[in-house]
């Protein structure tokens, strides 16, 4: 009997070799994907798409054998259900709502772990994220109603906020210095509190709150998302007034970007907000199916993106979380589909920035 086990373990493996060199079977290369496509100047293009850890993680051959032939688990950790992304030199942090716990694929050190299991710093529902100078990722527990603040290797440092002080917290931004957190406090129908609650990192203490309930300037309904320019201005997305607010270090209002509509430049269902170092803002939609980008005055100069119902690149049924890293590059969360797409600037060669340690690997259908 152990004999008939090895011979057909043995089969297995000359078969799997006859159709790996079958010209029927051979993996079609795809070609470069553009934003906005020709005859236009591209500006991006798609990089690659993240579902699981097995996308840094690397196995020998052993390893790939074993697992075929017996049927083991390497213990690969999928997304089940993305929220917000936040990247800092090369490290990618991803909160998964389901999982309970933050993802986090470290690409330069070509390594992957999970931050949230343990105590203390136990994450019970990880949404928004975002990181400071030093790569500490803040993390907003909506269940806790705190931001918890990791360091990059994932060890716990911190809370700040609590119960008292969200009806329901969804985003956190903070500034490069870590001096200063943003809290969004979404509120709902019969809350009065939507608005944002700002704190200082050091000692916990509650400084202000930006915005009130309300459709006018500088006024929220429904605030979703945040972040921060290189001058403290605070760019909010406004989700139940379908635009962009601006205010400034203050908290007075700037300007608005966006309003309610079905075209470009429009907003329907928007999602999450980042900036890159020009100013240009990226706005992701869930009923467009896309990211749109406004230059710093608010005129729209590109989408990227479509919505659709399959999986492909670049298409979308539940956009969400949105950043930009040191490089130009961008990162979009798609909820339905469990995945993370990276946008490169066409500038940017493959091996360069903080993403090169991941040039080589081919895209394939």
């Amino acid at each position: 009997m152990m004999r008939l086990h090895y011979l057909a373990a043995y089969f297995l493996v000359v078969l799997l070799q006859a159709c790996a060199s079958s010209p029927d079977q051979e993996v079609k290369e795809l070609q470069p994907l553009y934003f906005p496509p020709p005859p236009d100047e591209a500006r991006f293009v798609f990089e690659r798409t993240v579902q699981s850890s097995s996308q840094i993680e690397s196995k020998d051959s052993t390893q790939e054998l074993r697992e075929l032939l017996t049927g083991e688990s390497s213990g690969v950790n999928a997304m089940a259900k993305p929220f917000d992304v936040a990247v800092c030199h090369g490290i990618i942090f991803v909160s998964d709502t389901v999982q309970r716990i933050v993802l986090v694929f470290d690409i330069p050190g070509k390594r992957f772990f999970e931050i949230g299991h343990n105590k203390p710093g136990t994450l019970r529902k990880p949404l928004g994220l975002d990181t400071d100078g030093d790569c500490n990722v803040y993390i907003a527990d909506g269940t806790t109603r705190s931001i918890m603040v990791f360091n990059q290797a994932g060890e716990y440092l911190q809370s700040l906020g609590g119960q008292k002080w969200f009806d329901r917290l969804t985003h956190v931004a903070v500034d490069d210095e870590g001096m200063r957190v943003y809290a969004v406090d979404t509120g709902g129908v019969g809350s009065e509190n939507h608005h944002i609650r700002v704190f200082d990192v050091e000692t916990g203490k509650h400084l202000r709150d930006i915005g009130k309930r309300g459709n006018k300037e500088g006024e929220l309904n429904l605030p979703r998302d945040i972040a921060l320019d290189n001058s403290g201005n605070v760019y909010v997305v406004d989700g139940g007034n379908f635009r962009v607010q601006v205010f400034d270090r203050d908290g007075d209002f700037v300007q608005q970007v966006g309003k309610l509509g079905r075209q470009y430049g429009d907003f329907a269902r928007p999602k999450g907000i980042a900036l890159d170092q020009q100013g240009n803002i990226y706005v992701s939609d869930a009923a467009h199916g896309n990211y749109q980008i406004f230059d710093p005055d608010g005129e729209l100069l590109l989408f990227i993106g479509t919505r659709s119902e399959k999986f492909e690149r670049a298409s979308y049924m539940l956009p969400a979380g949105i950043d930009i890293d040191e490089d130009g590059r961008v990162y979009i969360i798609d909820q339905y589909f469990r995945k993370l797409d990276i946008y490169r600037p066409v500038g940017l060669k493959e091996d360069e920035g903080f993403l090169g340690a991941w040039a080589g690997t081919s895209r394939r259908k």
